[in-house]
């Protein structure tokens, strides 16, 4: 059990089968034991040591205590690998019954692929993108900056009314073109009361443009501009935006908004759809009328001078046309925009629509009073315009519309006040046969009817 101190010899051969002897020593301390090597050739293997852990009194090293734990690791490693195979195996399976539960998507390719006429992307729309300046590149010379000159009226401390040129800004998109013309999709309050309209091209050419036809009601409006006035180069680069399908949106897509913001020019902001359908009450404030369409909702910033620019998808797709913000202290990341699937049967309309010569235009002969939303959530009254007279021998005289009716619809479209009325019948010739719905009143509850009226003519 103790190892006193003694002296032994050795003898050994080295790899050189050259022959070394000597004397092997052991000596004890009280922490351990210590074995040392003395070689007549010193300057071999001169002042080897190596130090071995302390054997206790009470611990022994007992013989074939190396072949114990050989056989205890060799057993370790039999009893991992077959543990590890089972494991493996019990993987394999489980993961085989999972695939056959849910399918896994694979990564798309992120890249885009461009074309001659429109940008194709494989990435699934579902997918949040950070870098969305190549669809920006395509998609930028279809947007164009509008600034309209108009003419406002202020009421001064004396009670008189003053007018005041103003300037107003905001954004299009150019949605057709023809021989002739580029025509812009835009909101009716971007051109409203226009007195000049200037348009700004991708390249910061400017042109002037007219007002083809709004929409009060649906806040949307067409602008025109002749392909002779822009020059060449400009003529050239400019694109007809692809129209998306806003009926295929989901919340929590990705979204782009680009206009005009703050009148600083061509700007880009991104976010995701937010919500689907919202219905958005929107007030003139020129006119005080209301109005309340179903809008995409968008936390991509839309900021004054936004408004008729373009929503897009990650395909560089029209999918809205941006329209109003909700602002307040409290609130953050609300803007909406039209829906293509609304916007765009309107904007055909108004761009394929003729005005007629004022010598041909329509009389329809009567006076009215717009009931707003305010008035006829007030009285109990249907939203339109309230007929305060009717000429006599009129076509709405002779259609049998009284006095006291409330005009809701004409042809189709829906009616709130008299400038959206007049500008309904620019479009049309007298003699012209067409439908107005009107509200009556009858034992105290408003009735609808259906009225065929032929336009007559102020002459």
């Amino acid at each position: 059990d103790d190892i006193s101190d003694s002296t032994y010899s050795y003898s050994y051969s080295d790899l050189n089968s050259s022959v070394h002897e000597g004397d092997y020593d052991a000596r004890k301390n009280r922490s351990d034991t210590y074995y040392s090597y003395r070689d007549p050739e010193p300057n071999v293997y001169a002042d080897t040591y190596e130090k071995k852990p302390r054997r206790g009194r009470h611990n022994p090293i007992k013989k074939g205590f190396g072949k114990t734990v050989l056989k205890c690791i060799v057993l370790a490693v039999i009893f991992g690998l077959v543990s590890g195979g089972i494991f493996a195996g019990v993987n394999r399976i489980a993961g085989t019954s999972r695939k056959e539960q849910a399918s896994v998507p694979e990564q798309t390719d992120t890249s885009l692929e461009k074309t001659n006429t429109e940008l194709n992307v494989t990435k699934d729309q579902s997918l949040i993108v950070s870098d969305v300046s190549e669809i920006v590149d395509h998609v930028m010379p279809s947007i164009v900056a509008i600034t309209n000159m108009s003419e406002t009226e202020v009421r001064n401390w004396f009670g008189q009314t003053e007018i005041y040129d103003s300037e107003s800004c905001g954004s299009g998109i150019i949605v057709s073109d023809d021989e002739k013309y580029l025509y812009i999709a835009t909101n009716n309050h971007v051109v409203a009361d226009s007195k000049s309209l200037t348009i700004c091209f991708f390249d910061n050419k400017t042109v002037a443009a007219e007002v083809k036809g709004t929409d009060e009601d649906s806040d949307l409006a067409v602008v025109s501009v002749k392909k002779s006035d822009l020059e060449e180069d400009t003529l050239g680069k400019v694109k007809v935006a692809t129209l998306g399908d806003s009926d295929a949106l989901k919340a929590g897509q990705s979204a782009i908004a680009i206009g005009n913001a703050l009148g600083y020019g061509q700007s880009v902001t991104t976010g995701v759809i937010s919500a689907l359908n919202r219905a958005v009450t929107v007030t003139d404030p020129s006119t005080g009328n209301t109005t309340t369409n179903e809008l995409v909702q968008t936390d991509a910033a839309i900021n004054p001078g936004n408004s008729g620019g373009a929503l897009l998808n990650i395909k560089g797709e029209v999918i809205g046309i941006n329209s109003t913000k909700y602002a307040d202290t409290d609130v953050e990341g609300m803007g909406y925009a039209i829906p293509m699937a609304t916007a765009q049967p309107i904007i055909e309309e108004l761009i394929t629509r003729e005005k007629v010569d004022k010598s041909q235009s329509a009389y329809l002969g009567i006076a009215g009073v717009d009931v707003t939303e305010e008035v006829s959530e007030a009285y109990n009254m249907p939203e339109g315009v309230y007929i305060a007279q009717v000429a006599e021998k009129s076509a709405a005289d002779k259609a049998g519309i009284r006095k006291g009716d409330i005009l809701v619809s004409f042809d189709g479209h829906k009616i709130k006040s008299m400038e959206n009325l007049e500008n309904q019948l620019q479009y049309y010739s007298a003699g012209t046969e067409v439908e107005i719905v009107i509200q009556r009143a009858d034992d105290g509850e408003y009735v609808e009817k259906k009225i065929n009226v032929t336009l007559g003519s102020k002459k």
